[in-house]
């Protein structure tokens, strides 16, 4: 949880190649959870409360044991951070129950061309024809994902388009964030208000869990803890430009899942739409890798 000074490039792949497994991991567990695999389906809202909680636990833990120097947080970037990011992860464990895990996550790494686009009005940030142009390219992924056709259109993959949007502009928040606080403090805090929010929203639809299900939601926040611990100490291992590519074998993974676990096969469009959302998300990364 702790951020390495070493540069370490070929750990820092391995890292987030690991988180990768870990994030595909959750989003596995919460299609469970939304379905009646492992008993009555539960409210996307109760997975993501589940999600927060246990995650809270591991990196409280972590605190307990490690021990950091901790700043008085910013509150007002935490509460916006912490917001937006419950509603995106709540929407995501949403798209999942209706839709393939492949396609949610693919329309999901749409959230850095959002975050480009809301930088122009938010952060005054210039935007060239690069930048324009893998806008475009993975938003036309996008689209094919959404199959815009009467006989095939997914409503529930405007949960996952929703959620892109909504993760894009808690990325604004990370990026206000970044150099002011270190890791583990933000990981707690968020956390700690994510779990806030979450159980008052539950309340409202709470319903008392299998067996089963504690140990999935358990291991959602485990694994989800576990990822970001992995990938914060990846990133500061390496330079963004050559790790950010990595995290897309998140896609890799919840194809791999769905396929062993719901025998779920990626069609041709969605493995087209993929390809095309990926490739923008490609030329993005070259292009700020430029810029630096």
């Amino acid at each position: 949880m702790f951020v390495p000074k070493s540069h370490n490039p070929p750990l820092a792949a391995l890292l987030i190649f690991v988180a990768s497994a870990f994030l595909a991991s959750t989003t596995l567990l919460a299609k469970a959870l939304g379905t009646d695999t492992l008993g009555p389906p539960l409210h996307p809202m109760q997975i993501s409360h589940g999600r927060f909680m246990f995650a809270f636990l591991v990196i409280l833990c972590a605190v307990a044991v490690l021990r950091p120097t901790l700043r008085r947080p910013h509150w007002g970037l935490h509460i916006g951070r912490t917001s937006f990011g419950w509603l995106g992860i709540t929407l995501i464990f949403a798209s999942v129950a209706f839709i393939p895990m492949a396609d949610a996550t693919a329309i999901s790494f749409l959230n850095p061309v959002f975050a480009m686009l809301l930088a122009i009005p938010l952060l005054k940030e210039g935007v060239g024809p690069w930048r324009w142009l893998a806008a475009a390219v993975a938003l036309a992924g996008a689209l094919i994902l959404l199959r815009p056709t009467p006989d095939s259109f997914q409503p529930a993959a405007l949960l996952a388009l929703t959620a892109a949007v909504v993760i894009g502009m808690e990325l604004i928040f990370i990026k206000k964030l970044s150099g002011r606080e270190i890791p583990i403090q933000i990981l707690l805090v968020n956390n700690a208000m994510g779990l806030a929010i979450a159980t008052v929203a539950v309340s409202f639809v709470f319903q008392m869990p299998t067996l089963a299900q504690w140990a999935a939601l358990a291991g959602i926040g485990v694994l989800m803890a576990c990822a970001q611990a992995c990938f914060v100490n990846g990133m500061a291992r390496a330079d963004a430009s050559f790790v950010a590519p990595i995290s897309y074998a998140t896609l890799i993974f919840a194809a791999l899942y769905d396929f062993v676990i719901f025998g779920v096969i990626p069609d041709v469009i969605s493995i087209v739409g993929s390809a095309i959302i990926l490739t923008g998300g490609l030329i993005l990364v070259w292009r700020e890798a430029r810029i630096r």
